[in-house]
């Protein structure tokens, strides 16, 4: 068994670490009802609660044309400065991409 000093603080063994790991970068959120969120990650619980900054926040709604009932997406797009982010709406984090090795 492993010393807690023989752990570098770059191993991802649970899933939580691989959130670990992205602390102070730009991560994406993919969150229930067609939302997804970019930004920094501040700060995370064990609930998946988070605290993002520098946030962009993409909304996609369907909407069916009344006239030929064709279905149109249509996305909207926000930036907010600081978001609490509620851990059960989320669906999928995705850390950054590094790059090398």
């Amino acid at each position: 068994m492993a010393d807690a000093e023989d752990i570098t603080t770059n191993t991802v063994e649970e899933p939580l670490d691989l959130v670990r790991l992205s602390l102070d970068e730009r991560i994406l959120v993919k969150m229930r009802n067609d939302r997804e969120l970019k930004g920094k990650l501040h700060a995370y619980d064990q609930h998946l609660n988070m605290i993002l900054g520098d946030v962009e926040e993409t909304v996609t709604t369907l909407e069916i044309d009344e006239e030929t009932y064709e279905q149109i997406y249509k996305t909207s797009k926000r930036t907010v400065p600081m978001l609490f982010v509620r851990g059960d709406g989320v669906i999928l984090v995705s850390p950054p991409l590094r790059v090398g090795g």
